[in-house]
Formats: structure tokens, C-alpha cells, sequence
């Protein structure tokens, strides 16, 4: 409870507490605005006939409100103070935006606008959100996700978001501008945390409207006892009604409702997801079936050079020399990738001088250098095959046999030939390109199916290579070839059956699905119309991210129903310890029920409204951790959550009622 609630946090949110007594703010808790009208009344009355019991009654329902406000408000301070720290961000910056022209011009950040192209260079901060439309570079993005590792950025594809703020640490890249100021990605996420955009959800309001129904309930119920005693020759005075009021209606939930929902955002914003929205962290609560695109979210952005096979009879260092060379004028990460692994093994490689690098080119689909009458060339293998064909040469059918091994593991074939004057192009080997799965992913999907979740993976790609990389990764399905269209009508589907769809992508292609889905989560390191689509974005880009999210929404709805059930377990058993002692004497026979043993009808009154009080404050740290989630069956849970929370909550006013009386039945003039 210290970790939670240390002095200097409670003097921060103490202030805002108070302002929370002004009734108009708590017209969206009814059941505490029903405690501040009887706190007022209660005042006036003991104002008019002054007692021990009238201004002590007075001082507890007054600072049960109070705590019931400051139970929301370190909720909302935790989030206050997140965002004090995103503000650092906001720094004004200097871009070097680019002309109609051509040419730069530095301009303040603040007058940057959608469109915009602004250069940054390494060691410079990115000065607004925006895509990466030339070069590549590795940026710092810790102080938005809090990952100390840099990630690359580049254009073209799915990973060239850029968000203002991050720095960039190498190279040089040029960025169009996708926000206006005040409307950037950081200013959404600082609004958020906040709080200032967190609307109820159906399950709150519904529950609000449960409490409104409970508190009108036990209104009726204290009226009647109002007749019922007056009648019987034994009236009750109306603090003493007003007080027994608050103490039978739900205050304990309805004081720390608000602040369930706020700490459930809030949990998800430390694990680095933005939720949108309080809706969505409920719904991941409930999530049946998880769908996640291939490219970027379970496999790396782009395929990665994983092996070269030679051709019998090639030696294979020329092979791996061929492959090197010819891919120095590949700019794609493709070709970046084949650099990157067979260095280590040629670090010498170096161009003939005056070799001419031929650039990959859409049209050609290869890539490679002219040196002489040498000619090296690397690309698709019909491509590459065709150059061959041309030159009077013939592809071996080891060669064959190579290229459809790759292929039929779910990898793409690069062919390397190389052509020595006017001889007939020989083929040299195989580049095996393949999707590289990110680590850890088969067992985040065993602790999905534990979790009663069915993941099904969804590509463009073909059967056999979707086959081979859901097969590698663990989903339990999947669906190759698909069409935006395809993954929208899957959703459906799954959703027409009742059950709840989460959605992970990064891509543009996956924005329909993220918005049709039930939770859509983009990852951070996606495009801007994928983030724009979700209702949670995932600052670290880890699609295995939703075992955490639909966690922390089980954990909202199970913490929710948890205090619910000690919260009206907790009214049963005060109704059962204070109206016996109120009434014995009008009614003797109600002596057998007063096992308690209370010292007086005043001491029973008091102490149940001092207990009222301090169990709001002893819940405020459970309702900001919340209450901690096992997977298991429903039946599981919902047995746990009575005989913990259901029998806690009728067992704690008996104690603690006692306790207090023994205290206060101390006080003179009780």
C-alpha cells in the first residue's frame, strides 16, 4: 500500500479531491453524490442540535466523500504525471524544411504542417510525426517507448512512422509531415493519460446505473424505517437515518469505480500501449480470437538473407563474393540483408576498379555490377534465369532443385549468375530469402491458447509459405492470400459467431481489419493510416504485446467485479450488524439478532460510518493494481472472486464494526 499511496503522492492529489466536492462533478457518481447531500444535511442538523454523535457522524460522511474523490484522483495523478514526462518532448525544435524548390529553410516546429518535407540528419530530433520518404536511419525512440535499443527507419514499406521527438541517431532521412501541431501523436497520448478524453464505458454505465438503482433502493428502505419507527413509539432521529443511508448503499464501489477504470488505462500506458479508449481495454477482457498480420508483426518487416547454397562444382567463396558485390547497389532491405550476412564471411570484397554498380530496378528484379568484361548479376529467379538463357547459357538442375527447396520451405530464391566476355553466363548458386520469425513467438501463442485465445495468422503471401511460417510460429490457423477484403470478411465471421476479434497489424493494407475488429492494436513502427485505424497503438511493436493487454482487461473487469461483489456483501452484512442494535428497543424480538453485541445505538451508528469510511481508503491500492489475473475457466474465477471478495466482504464489517465500537463507545457523551 506504501508503493501505492506514499504521503507525497496523496499531498499532489489531495487538492483535487477537494475540488471534486462540488456537486456538479459528482453527478456521474450518484451514489456519491447521495453521500455529499447527506453529509450536508447531517451538517445542517447538527449545526442546529449540537452532539458528540451529530458532528462526529458530520466528520466521517464528509471525509467519506473526500475519500471516495481521492481514490479518482491519485488515479488520475499517476496519469498527470506520465504525461508530464511525454512533455519533454515537446520541445520546440528547428526544421530544415524543404522548398518548392528544392532548397532549406529552417522554421520553428510549431509551423510545420501536413505535407511538409523536413530533412534530419544524425543527432538531430525529429521535429513532428511523419513517414519516411527518402534514406534510412536508426533512430532513438526511447523516450516514447522506453526501449534503450534504436530502431531502424526507412522508407518505403511498413516500418517508416517516425514519431516528433525521437532523435535520430545515424545517416539522414527526409520526412513528410502526417500531423499538425497539437494534433501529433505524442499530444493524443498526452491527452489520454490525462484522462481527458476517457469516456465511460457500457460496462461502467450499466454498473452506475445498477449502484443508482441499489441507492434508490435503500432510500425507500431508511423512509420506511423512518414510519415503521415512529409508528412503533420508538422514532429515529434523521442524522442517525442519514448516516444508516450511507452506510447501506454501495459507497465502496461507487467511490472506487471511476478510479478502476482510469488505473486500467493507466497499467496499459506503463506497459507502452495506448488505448484510445476505455471501451477497448474492456473488450481485450473478452477477446476470443486473435488475428495477426504476417509481415512485421510476427516475422521482422522485410526478409533477411538466412543462407547461400553454391551450385556442384562452384566453389563457394565465389559464390559468396558474387552475392556480396552484386548487392552493394540493392538498397533494399532485402539487399541490405544479403551485405549484412555474408561480410563476416568475405570482409576483404571489394569492387574491380572502375566497376559500374547496376542498381535493383522493378523491371529488371536484379541487381548487380559491371566490371570489364565482367558481369555479375543477382536477383528473382526468372529474372535471372532469363539473362542466362540469353547468353547462350543453361541452368542446371541442381539449380532447379535449390530454388524450389527455398520455395517450398516458404523462402524466396535469389539467383546469382556472373557472365566473363563473350562466354556464356554460368549460375553461381541460391540466396535463400527467407521470413524471419521474431523470437519468443511460439511460446507467447502457447500462453494465448492457455488463455482460451485461437490466433490465426493472415498473409498475402501463398499456402505454402503462409504454411511454413504459421507452422514455425505456433498460430493455430491461418489465411493465406489474403485481400484486405478477405481479412475484413474473417473478422465478421468470427464476429456474427459472438465472439470478440483483437486485431494486430502495422500496415496500411490491415487498416479496414484494425477498425473492424473488436481491439485494434498498431504497432508503433507501422503506418500512420494503421495507427490512425486501432484502438490501441503498441509503442514497442511486439504483436505478443496482447497477452498483456487482454490481461490488464481482465484484470479491469475481474478488479471491477471483485469490489462489486465485497462492496454489496459488504452492505449485507452492515444492514445485519447495525439495524439490530438500532431497533431492540422498539423491537425486542431483534435482540437474537444482534450477535455483535454493539454498545449502543450511537456507537453502532458511528462505527459503522468511521468503518465506511477507511474500507474505501484500505481498497483505493487493489483498485490501482488491480486484482491479479490467473488464467483458468470462468467458473474458476467467479468461485475464487466469491469466496475471497463475497465472503471477505461479509466477514470485514463484522470485525472491523466491532473493533470501532469498542473505540468509540470510549468517547464521552455517546
Amino acid at each position: 500500500m506504501n508503493a501505492l499511496l506514499d504521503p507525497a503522492q496523496l499531498a499532489t492529489a489531495l487538492p483535487g479531491a477537494v475540488r471534486k466536492l462540488d456537486p456538479r462533478a459528482l453527478l456521474a457518481t450518484p451514489v456519491m453524490l447521495v453521500v455529499e447531500i447527506g453529509a450536508v444535511l447531517t451538517t445542517v442538523l447538527a449545526a442546529l442540535d449540537p452532539s458528540v454523535l451529530g458532528w462526529s457522524v458530520t466528520a466521517w460522511l464528509w471525509l467519506t466523500v473526500l475519500f471516495g474523490n481521492l481514490a479518482e484522483s491519485v488515479a488520475e495523478g499517476r496519469g498527470k504525471a506520465q504525461a508530464a514526462s511525454l512533455r519533454a518532448l515537446q520541445s520546440e525544435t528547428t526544421a530544415r524544411r524543404r522548398t518548392a524548390g528544392g532548397h532549406l529553410e529552417e522554421v520553428p516546429s510549431t509551423a510545420l504542417r501536413v505535407g511538409d518535407l523536413v530533412v534530419v540528419e544524425a543527432g538531430e530530433r525529429i521535429p513532428g510525426d511523419g513517414d519516411v520518404v527518402e534514406g534510412v536511419a536508426s533512430v532513438d525512440e526511447s523516450a516514447v517507448t522506453g526501449e534503450s535499443a534504436p530502431v531502424i527507419r526507412e522508407s518505403g514499406g511498413d516500418r517508416c512512422a517516425v514519431t516528433g521527438g525521437t532523435t535520430v541517431l545515424s545517416d539522414r532521412i527526409v520526412v513528410r509531415i502526417t500531423s499538425n501541431p497539437g494534433q501529433s501523436f505524442v499530444d493524443r497520448m498526452i491527452g489520454l493519460v490525462e484522462g481527458s478524453e476517457r469516456q465511460r464505458t457500457p460496462n461502467e454505465i450499466a454498473l452506475n446505473v445498477l449502484l443508482g438503482a441499489l441507492t434508490a433502493v435503500f432510500v425507500v428502505v431508511c423512509v420506511t424505517l423512518w414510519f415503521v419507527a415512529d409508528f412503533a413509539g420508538a422514532p429515529v432521529p434523521v442524522l442517525v437515518l442519514a448516516a444508516l443511508l450511507v452506510c447501506l448503499i454501495p459507497t465502496t464501489i461507487g467511490a472506487l469505480l471511476s478510479a478502476i477504470g482510469i488505473a486500467g488505462m493507466d497499467r496499459l500506458v506503463r506497459r507502452n500501449v495506448l488505448a484510445m479508449s476505455g471501451r477497448a481495454v474492456e473488450a481485450a477482457g473478452d477477446v476470443d480470437v486473435l488475428l495477426l498480420d504476417k509481415t512485421g508483426t510476427i516475422t521482422y518487416g522485410n526478409r533477411r538473407a538466412h543462407e547461400v547454397l553454391e551450385v556442384p562444382g562452384v566453389p563457394r567463396a565465389d559464390l559468396v563474393e558474387a552475392a556480396l558485390l552484386a548487392s552493394l547497389a540493392d538498397e533494399t532491405p532485402e539487399g541490405r540483408s544479403i551485405v549484412e550476412l555474408l561480410t563476416p564471411e568475405q570482409s576483404d570484397a571489394a569492387l574491380p576498379a572502375g566497376a559500374t554498380l547496376v542498381p535493383f530496378s522493378a523491371t529488371t528484379r536484379s541487381s548487380g555490377f559491371d566490371a570489364g568484361e565482367r558481369q555479375v548479376r543477382k536477383g528473382a529467379a526468372s529474372a535471372v534465369g532469363g539473362w542466362v538463357r540469353e547468353s547462350g547459357g543453361t541452368e542446371p538442375p541442381a539449380l532447379l532443385a535449390a530454388v524450389e527447396q527455398v520455395s517450398a520451405s516458404g523462402g524466396t530464391p535469389l539467383v546469382v549468375a556472373e557472365r566473363v566476355g563473350d562466354a556464356p553466363a554460368r549460375l553461381l548458386g541460391v540466396v535463400h530469402l527467407k521470413d524471419v520469425v521474431k523470437e519468443g513467438m511460439r511460446e507467447r501463442f502457447d500462453e494465448l491458447r492457455a488463455m482460451g485465445i485461437r490466433t490465426v495468422m493472415v498473409t498475402g503471401d501463398n499456402a505454402v509459405t503462409a504454411a511454413a511460417i504459421a507452422a514455425e510460429a505456433g498460430v493455430d490457423d491461418v489465411l493465406a492470400e489474403a485481400t484486405p477484403e478477405d481479412k475484413m470478411r474473417l473478422i465478421r465471421r468470427e464476429q456474427a459467431g459472438g465472439r470478440m476479434v483483437a486485431m494486430c497489424g502495422d500496415g496500411t493494407n490491415d487498416a479496414p481489419a484494425l477498425a473492424q475488429a473488436d481491439v485494434g492494436v498498431a504497432m508503433n513502427t507501422g503506418t500512420t493510416a494503421a495507427k490512425e485505424a486501432g484502438n490501441m497503438v503498441d509503442l514497442d511493436s511486439d504483436p505478443t504485446k496482447l497477452i498483456e493487454v487482454v490481461e490488464i482487461g481482465k484484470q479491469l473487469l475481474i478488479t471491477r467485479g471483485a469490489l462489486t461483489t465485497f462492496s454489496v456483501a459488504n452492505d449485507v452484512a452492515k444492514y445485519f450488524a447495525i439495524l439490530p442494535a438500532l431497533f431492540v428497543v422498539a423491537f425486542p424480538q431483534l435482540d437474537v439478532l444482534n450477535v455483535m453485541r454493539l454498545s449502543s445505538p450511537e456507537s453502532a451508528i458511528l462505527s459503522a460510518v468511521v468503518f465506511n469510511a477507511l474500507v474505501i481508503v484500505a481498497l483505493i491500492p487493489l483498485a490501482l493494481r488491480g486484482v491479479s489475473y490467473r488464467p483458468g475457466p470462468a467458473d474458476a474465477l467467479l468461485r475464487r472472486n466469491l469466496l475471497v471478495y463475497g465472503v471477505g466482504g461479509l466477514v470485514a464489517p463484522f470485525v472491523g464494526i466491532k473493533l470501532l465500537d469498542l473505540v468509540v463507545s470510549l468517547l464521552p457523551g455517546l
